[in-house]
């Protein structure tokens, strides 16, 4: 029988309290603010950090995850006795994690290893997306692990959400944005008139769906958003940031649409607001087949 452990990064953006009650184990992600480094989740609450981007000097950064702590915890949970470890990462095309973790996993396979010892396989699965995007079905994998699923059952699982999945945000405040690159300098062209990019993740791929003026106009675009890109009857959670206002219009909103509620709020961590800045506004559905 195997005995599965759920292994991803804290730009998941999983509940503490989620986190503990299914045995997820979260890797932290450093975090730079004016010189001094910290690990998301560890060193902060999310308001703590909110906070401390007002206040900092320069724009804080985040670092990707190095392929020998990876090895780590791949060590550790060796160690712990578990058959098999599904690794989910934050995006590839956002970060070197990834492509980090497949060297740990050699290198596992490689030196830690014996013939004749227990074994472990590492199973590494990119996102290719962000924040609840992939915190939502680590959760619901780690459920199927405790209820006995096997490890195939739960990659194919997540394949099949992760390739379908996507996050519509806007962000309140566009420096961060226009900062990490991840949209274009373009999208930026309508700022001193107001206007907002309404940015829709896909697949690792950012692009911008329109450009939005006066924050009336936020919920109506976003809900029109979800309607025409979302798979009826799925599961769909709200983004939010430091100001919850917004969100729980939203929430409203489209629990009214579509006639039932979010699985839950996420509220973004430090590594996701470092690029999009704290105050932000979104979902995540399942969009259609890919």
């Amino acid at each position: 029988m195997q005995k599965i452990k759920i292994l991803t990064d804290s730009t998941c953006d999983i509940p503490k309290e989620e986190e503990k009650r299914l045995g997820i184990k979260i890797m932290c992600f450093p975090v730079t603010v004016d010189g001094v480094s910290y690990r998301e989740r560890q060193d902060f609450s999310n308001a703590e950090f909110y906070k401390m981007m007002d206040n900092a000097k320069e724009m804080p950064t985040t670092s990707q995850l190095t392929a020998y702590e990876i090895l780590e915890v791949y060590k550790e949970l060796y160690s712990e006795g578990w058959t098999d470890v599904i690794h989910v990462t934050i995006s590839s095309t956002g970060s070197a994690t990834y492509n980090n973790a497949l060297s740990a996993a050699q290198t596992f396979k490689e030196e830690v290893l014996s013939k004749d010892g227990p074994k472990m396989r590492i199973h590494v699965v990119d996102s290719k997306n962000y924040t609840g995007v992939y915190g939502y079905p680590v959760m619901q994998a780690a459920l199927k692990a405790q209820k006995g699923a096997t490890s195939d059952e739960i990659i194919d699982y997540l394949h099949e959400w992760l390739d379908r999945a996507e996050v519509h945000f806007v962000p309140m405040t566009l420096k961060y944005v226009k900062r990490s690159g991840r949209v274009t300098a373009a999208a930026f062209a309508g700022e001193l008139l107001g206007l907002r990019p309404l940015i829709k993740i896909v697949g690792g791929v950012s692009t911008v769906v329109e450009k939005i003026r006066g924050e009336k106009n936020i919920i109506p675009k976003l809900l029109a958003d979800a309607e025409q890109y979302m798979t009826p009857q799925t599961p769909y959670l709200i983004v939010s940031g430091s100001d919850k206002t917004l969100p729980k219009i939203l929430e409203q909103a489209m629990t009214e649409k579509f006639g039932y509620p979010p699985e839950y709020m996420v509220e973004i961590g430090a590594a996701i607001a470092c690029n999009a800045g704290h105050n932000v506004v979104g979902f995540v559905i399942k969009g259609g087949h890919k």
